[in-house]
């Protein structure tokens, strides 16, 4: 018999203001590093999570995350589902990313294990993984991300890296495949050129995602409508 899957699915329309610390009360947290500032991480008028930098000339840098709780084991993922925009005209100083993530920190590319999306100093979407071994970083994938929301896909089961003998062949997370949707709503993998490959990692992620600027005055909101994750029950 075939292990059991199950649905996740987030929905952030209503009245929501995640905590800085994880409880028993609700799954998710928000992070926020910012001194002067009040940038803020709420529901919105939009129904969506809305991550918000504000004027405050300053390094700011605010999450939403599980608490750092690794509740997805990787190799029980199959695919995960995000729906995200951001606010348009993106300032060079400002950098959003969102997907699966091990341990946050404030320099994404010091995670240790992730799967994102990302745009870094522009609305132009760039993709990147990394297992702590194998690490890729900021793959164009020739779309951007503005006001109108666009569906994000990261999809574990899909790809198969085939090997030859005495190899064994390498199961989805040697190929992590990517796909985001077009204008017209259909949906297109981005990154084909490139292996996303996070095989050496064998433990658990969240879900997360971070909006962060520089020392600067300027404004910019990360809107995240869903998230939907799809993964095998361990029996």
């Amino acid at each position: 018999m075939s292990k059991q899957t199950r649905i996740d699915r987030f929905n952030f329309r209503g009245a929501m203001a995640p905590p800085l610390t994880a409880s028993r009360e609700g799954i998710w947290t928000k992070s926020d590093t910012s001194a002067a500032g009040a940038p803020t991480v709420q529901t919105g008028s939009s129904g969506a999570m809305e991550l918000t930098l504000d004027a405050t000339n300053e390094a700011q840098n605010i999450g939403l995350l599980m608490g750092d709780v690794l509740v997805y084991d990787i190799d029980d993922l199959i695919r995960i589902n995000i729906i995200a925009a951001v606010s348009a005209g993106l300032n060079a100083a400002v950098s959003a990313a969102f997907g699966v993530a091990g341990a946050r920190n404030d320099a994404i590319d010091s995670i240790a294990q992730h799967v994102l999306f990302r745009c870094i100093g522009s609305n132009a979407l760039v993709a990147e993984s990394d297992d702590g071994t194998t690490d890729v970083d900021d793959i164009a994938t020739g779309m951007s991300l503005g006001v109108a929301f666009r569906r994000f896909t990261i999809d574990f089961a899909e790809g198969m890296l085939s090997q030859s003998p005495p190899s064994l062949s390498k199961g989805g997370k040697a190929d992590v495949r990517l796909g985001i949707s077009a204008p017209n709503g259909s949906m297109r993998r981005v990154g084909e050129g490139t292996r996303f490959d996070v095989s050496a990692y064998s433990g658990g992620l969240q879900l997360f995602a971070q909006l962060q600027k520089t020392a600067n005055v300027a404004v910019a909101t990360l809107f995240l409508l869903e998230y939907e994750v799809e993964y095998r029950l361990p029996i």
